[in-house]
């Protein structure tokens, strides 16, 4: 049985990638070829249009395959895209040739309908930082800058008629190809031909490396088992999992449905294999405060500490605490005497998982009713008192007297 899950997410981006093939073959196989236009459109249309849509066929379909990666992610703004996409794909197919453009007509009028019954499994926000709008700006500025300019001295150039040579010159000069059908013969037009050539080549070399390095950085630091620091910026009502235990597993598949998390953990190697699951993990040191600063526990909704070691949770929760001294707590504690020594330490909620299982274990073997007891750990009331300190062995000091 096929899932609800794949025929609506799933088969929304393998109907974009199949379209954006579509697009970009039917694109292809119709260069040089005579565009035969198809529907009641045929007989209005001018001759050139048909020609445009032949060679821009392609570029659509590449623009639809950047899209389906975006909708991969879920994001929204690739919904809209691919949205405003599908109708230019039927539009480009219905222009270009009758036999061959029946496939991409069909599959884009089907995606259409797909995608858009699938709006809402596409809601995440694309999140641009300062930095790479700025980028996009200065990109945009500097062409709207060459061809605003080239088409105003279009009688000091040779070979400018119009503004579609004005942008062919802005373009052609940013990407330093320079093909010399368009030269300037003024030597106002030489000056400022020299003034598009700078900013366009430098923003255009500026917004690359912006744009890039985020992704080239992404790609080393999932190979590495890290996350980038854009990643950490971005982090909000999150929950932290400080350390990697033996109930690690079983709170991450809690959590994987309920609310982001970020696994902090100094152990490499296990970073690496989260990461390789598409788990957003931090390699650093979860009882360093300079650690949880980065993994912004001031914007967590919430931290779990539930490693083997009780010492080491302890210094954890107290980094925590005095980080945050509102973010809600959660503990586990391998040996049952130190539940209170971890609440001291400003765990909101401790839980021995040795001593309720045992609890479990007891009562259903006795026929007594086990959700009873589990009720009560869940009804357990929180208690702070003042923090404690580990002694390096695993065990955990007694908090002293301050009057001692």
């Amino acid at each position: 049985m096929v899932s609800r899950e794949w025929i609506g997410g799933r088969a929304s981006v393998v109907l974009t990638f199949a379209v954006a093939i579509a697009s970009v073959v039917t694109g292809i196989a119709n260069i040089g070829v005579p565009p035969r236009p198809i529907g009641p459109v045929a007989a209005v249309v001018p001759e050139f249009v048909p020609t445009i849509a032949g060679f821009t066929g392609a570029l659509t379909g590449f623009l639809l395959l950047a899209s389906a990666f975006g909708l991969r992610r879920g994001l929204r703004a690739a919904w809209y895209a691919t949205m405003v996409l599908f109708p230019i794909t039927a539009l480009q197919g219905a222009l270009q040739s009758n036999e061959r453009a029946v496939p991409l007509v069909a599959l884009s009028a089907v995606a259409f309908l797909v995608l858009g019954v699938n709006r809402r499994r596409f809601h995440r926000d694309l999140d641009l930082t300062t930095t790479e709008l700025a980028a996009l700006a200065a990109i945009v500025g500097a062409q709207t800058y060459g061809t605003v300019g080239a088409y105003a001295l279009r009688d000091q150039f040779t070979g400018l008629n119009n503004l579609v040579d004005a942008f062919y010159f802005a373009l052609v000069t940013g990407s330093t190809v320079g093909y010399g059908d368009i030269t300037p013969s003024t030597p106002i037009a030489r000056l400022f031909g020299m003034s598009v050539l700078l900013v366009t080549v430098s923003s255009f070399a500026v917004a690359l490396g912006v744009l890039l390095t985020p992704a080239i950085e992404a790609r080393l630091s999932k190979a590495l088992g890290r996350m980038t620091e854009t990643q950490l910026d971005l982090l909000e009502n999150h929950v932290l999992v400080l350390g990697y235990g033996d109930l690690t597993e079983p709170i991450l598949e809690e959590l994987s449905s309920k609310a982001p998390y970020v696994v902090v953990t100094q152990d490499a190697e296990r970073a690496r294999i989260l990461t390789d699951r598409d788990i957003d993990v931090f390699t650093a040191d979860p009882s360093d405060a300079d650690s949880l600063e980065r993994a912004r526990v001031d914007t967590a909704r919430a931290v779990v500490v539930a490693t083997n070691n009780d010492a080491e949770d302890a210094l954890a929760i107290l980094t925590a605490r005095q980080l945050n001294p509102k973010v809600r707590i959660v503990a586990a504690a391998s040996n049952r005497e130190n539940v209170d020594k971890l609440k001291r330490a400003g765990a909101d909620t401790v839980i021995s998982p040795t001593t309720l299982g045992g609890h479990l274990m007891a009562e259903s073997a006795l026929g007594g009713d086990s959700e009873k007891v589990e009720q009560q750990v869940l009804e357990e009331e929180p208690s702070k008192e003042d923090p404690v300190e580990s002694d390096g062995d695993g065990t955990i000091d007694q908090p002293t007297s301050r009057d001692d």
